[in-house]
């Protein structure tokens, strides 16, 4: 997988969904703002407990997100694996799969 493209896709489909519904992407943003802030966890740890959900729930923009965050927030490729591990501890088989696409966005982007 091309994570840049994917990436890159993403972006053009959300700038489009929000030029469309733009007082539901600011809410969004808000509440991604709130949730994300420092806080009694850091953000390290919070993209990382984002990252864990976006495997669980087999969302690849999640993860490509949550990885370039995580990564800019000092995550390293170990604490990835980690948070791999735990994903598919909550998630079986499909974590495991989705998992290593996590591992592969960690390789290509940011």
């Amino acid at each position: 997988m091309d994570w840049k493209t994917t990436i890159a896709e993403s972006n053009a489909n959300l700038d489009t969904f929000r030029g469309l519904a733009p007082e539901t992407a600011k809410g969004f943003t808000a509440l991604h703002h709130a949730a994300m802030a420092d806080g009694a966890l850091d953000v390290k740890t919070k993209e990382l407990i984002a990252l864990g959900i976006g495997i669980a729930k087999q969302c690849i923009d999640c993860i490509g997100f949550h990885v370039i965050a995580a990564k800019k927030a000092g995550a390293t490729r170990e604490d990835i694996t980690e948070t791999i591990s735990v994903a598919i501890m909550m998630g079986g088989g499909p974590s495991y799969m989705y998992g290593s696409k996590a591992l592969e966005a960690y390789d290509q982007l940011g």
